[in-house]
């Protein structure tokens, strides 16, 4: 299975010739796929990448943020460089593909983030892209209001029984992590949220989701976020995140 996957990985997006002379989509799953499981085959290529990747509704940039951020939740290592290299194709910069990998350390573990380094290394070196450096640019400034909420809120439910949590949570999350200029705020947000939905955790939803609408993300964007996911983390998972997602929509009309 790992051979398969490393194989989807090294050969997605890569045309045989025979098809650009017929005009034909190229493939994007490997013939290991058609030989192993052809269904798998024509979903791959007829409905993800001949369908759901040319949806309007997210642009091609933010659907491989979304991709890559699941992977790395998920610990999906093999599939990582496939998709790193597709990120750089579609606009990422290696810059933010590095503070992607950081951002998620704190929302899916150092083990998942230390291994996306590892694979997305090999990427840039193939590419020959430089070594990455910190952004010089001016820290992030958090919506006042609304950090003052969430800060009180940590302070109230999470300091008394685990103080230094909360100690984390303030100083190190929201008081450096998310200031950090090398991933806009509504990137963040949007990777945030995909690697919430892809781990199982639609409890933890609607603070980021309303964050992410604060930042920009529309709620258009934020619905096909779902249906992307879908793919990436499962069934179960996109469903799961829709009634959270309904429940933010319908409080924001209100406000």
């Amino acid at each position: 299975m790992k051979t398969i996957a490393a194989s989807i990985a090294l050969s997605a997006f890569a045309a045989s010739g025979a098809e650009a002379q017929e005009g034909k989509r190229p493939r994007v799953a490997p013939a290991a796929v058609y030989e192993v499981a052809p269904g798998l085959g024509h979903f791959t290529d007829d409905v993800l990448f001949g369908e759901v990747w040319l949806r309007k509704d997210l642009s091609p940039r933010d659907r491989s943020l979304v991709t890559v951020a699941t992977l790395v939740a998920t610990g999906k290592s093999a599939q990582i460089g496939g998709h790193v290299g597709r990120a750089l194709d579609n606009g990422v910069t290696p810059a933010e593909i590095g503070e992607l990998i950081t951002h998620l350390a704190f929302y899916t573990g150092w083990p998942n983030a230390i291994s996306a380094v590892n694979e997305t290394r090999a990427v840039f070196e193939k590419r020959s892209i430089a070594t990455v450096t910190e952004s010089d640019a001016g820290r992030l400034t958090l919506e006042p209001e609304a950090e003052a909420a969430r800060a009180h809120t940590v302070n109230t439910t999470i300091a008394p029984t685990a103080p230094a949590l909360a100690d984390l949570t303030n100083r190190v999350v929201f008081g450096d992590l998310w200031q950090r200029p090398d991933l806009s705020a509504r990137d963040r947000s949007l990777v945030t949220m995909a690697a919430l939905i892809a781990i199982g955790q639609p409890e933890q939803l609607p603070f980021h989701a309303n964050r992410a609408m604060d930042n920009g993300l529309t709620q258009k964007e934020a619905a096909e976020l779902a249906a992307h996911l879908a793919f990436y983390a499962g069934w179960p998972r996109a469903m799961s995140a829709v009634p959270v997602l309904q429940k933010v929509f319908e409080t924001r009309k209100t406000r």
